[in-house]
């Protein structure tokens, strides 16, 4: 294991955290990665079959992991879900609003429907803040509260067919920038990740053409999988970075440069 993700595993023992979307993809990722570092976690997701399936697995090897359902369209399921995770943890840590949804992919920008774009801004962008209002009070009461906002690289270089999301996920960067300035006053960090396109269930509606083209224009010519973000999140998480709030890290193989 290198050096730098031991110690942050290790500074993330015991600690409370709570993910969003964390039934598979990308979010079970976060959720196995941060129960293996000894932090306690509670994690959401409108998949509730597949989230109680993950939390039992996980609870049997055993870690201290709990699935609640969640549905951030919907604010009374985001405060209900918010109250019985700090609840169960005795408070909250850290925060990693993962979840969200595309519904955009493989449409031109007259062909997303309202419907679409109010759905997808609902999840992605209220449902984000929402959660961060949320969990404040419990962020600040423990005196060493993270956030982490997972973006996407695609807001970064204005990925076409994909506006809605493009769209929502500018708004979570521009977010966090404000959050970070809001929050630091009760000592909380607010930053946002920026996954380049990840080999998860989610990315599998992906035409081979964009694998290809996100391929061949990163540095670091590979695919990209969830360990290669879980790693940047858990540092963000960690009191290694205490002193970095308000920022965007991308994280996609070069394929993005700031």
């Amino acid at each position: 294991m290198h050096d730098a993700t031991f110690a942050a595993q290790v500074a993330l023992a015991g600690r409370r955290v709570v993910v969003t979307g964390g039934a598979r993809g990308l979010g079970a990722a976060f959720v196995k990665t941060l129960a293996t570092a000894g932090a306690r976690v509670t994690f959401g997701d409108v998949l509730v079959e597949a989230g109680e399936a993950l939390a039992q697995q996980l609870s049997a090897a055993g870690h201290d992991v709990a699935f609640a359902p969640l549905d951030l369209a919907q604010p009374a399921s985001i405060a209900a879900f918010v109250d019985a995770a700090a609840q169960r943890m005795g408070g909250m840590d850290a925060l990693i609003n993962n979840a969200a949804i595309t519904n955009s992919g493989g449409k031109l920008a007259h062909e997303v429907s309202v419907e679409t774009w109010d759905a997808v801004m609902d999840v992605n962008v209220r449902g984000t803040w929402l959660m961060c209002a949320a969990a404040q009070r419990w962020l600040r009461e423990s005196g060493r509260g993270a956030i982490v906002n997972i973006a996407s690289d695609t807001a970064l270089w204005g990925a076409p067919k994909l506006l809605a999301y493009v769209a929502s996920k500018g708004a979570v960067i521009a977010m966090t920038h404000s959050l970070a300035r809001e929050f630091g006053a009760d000592g909380i960090t607010v930053n946002a990740i920026a996954p380049g396109l990840t080999e998860v269930e989610a990315t599998a509606y992906v035409p081979a053409e964009r694998h290809a083209y996100y391929l061949e224009g990163r540095a670091l010519r590979r695919a990209q999988v969830p360990e290669d973000v879980t790693g940047p999140v858990l540092f963000l998480l960690s009191d290694a970075a205490r002193f970095v709030t308000g920022q965007l890290l991308p994280v996609n193989g070069g394929f993005v440069m700031n």
